[in-house]
């Protein structure tokens, strides 16, 4: 089984903000793939079904971003399941709007939602799907940006970062993370 965890703010004020992209690939996903988010548990809205032959998990942390390490860390608790099989969705300041970057392991770089997986699991070790929102200009607080919504003009680059992105994740079920990010870091 894999669990793959999408990381967002619930809310739909929150629904198209730059912070969301990890909800919006798992959302995506789900779609492509016929999966219902039809459960509430371990702090997160879960949907579970079969891609390419593989029992997945799509989580999305109903937490907020700032505590998504607390439902992470409820899931493994709970159902018993390895950090080995987990890929984490979230957004990246520094990757370019438009293009994803996949890790297996590294620092939060200053994104919370890993912060506190981090911290919740204790280890830097885990697979990680890194989609691009870019940097906001000089002077715009990064809060406000993260927490905006795409402008029109990013539209096709946000479409087709998220259609890369589930690429990547039904990819990533029958090979390793490593020939998964060989294929798709490109």
């Amino acid at each position: 089984m894999k669990w793959i965890v999408g990381l967002g703010n619930p809310g739909t004020q929150y629904a198209r903000t730059r912070h969301n992209v990890g909800f919006m690939a798992l959302d995506e996903l789900a779609a492509r793939h016929g999966i219902a988010f039809n459960q509430n548990k371990c702090k997160a809205s879960i949907g579970e079904g079969v891609i390419g032959g593989v029992k997945t998990v799509l989580i999305k942390p109903m937490t907020f971003m700032n505590l998504s390490g607390e439902s992470v860390r409820a899931y493994m608790d709970y159902y018993k399941v390895s950090l080995d099989d987990l890929i984490v969705v979230y957004d990246d300041l520094d990757t370019e709007i438009g293009r994803i970057r996949l890790r297996y392991q590294g620092s939060a770089g200053g994104h919370n939602g890993i912060k506190s997986i981090i911290q919740h699991t204790g280890t830097q070790t885990f697979n990680r799907v890194r989609m691009g929102i870019s940097r906001p200009d000089p002077g715009y607080a990064i809060v406000d940006y993260v927490l905006a919504a795409f402008p029109k003009k990013e539209s096709e680059a946000l479409a087709s970062m998220i259609g890369s992105a589930c690429d990547a994740l039904e990819y990533s079920l029958d090979h390793t993370f490593e020939q998964t990010m060989a294929r798709f870091n490109g």
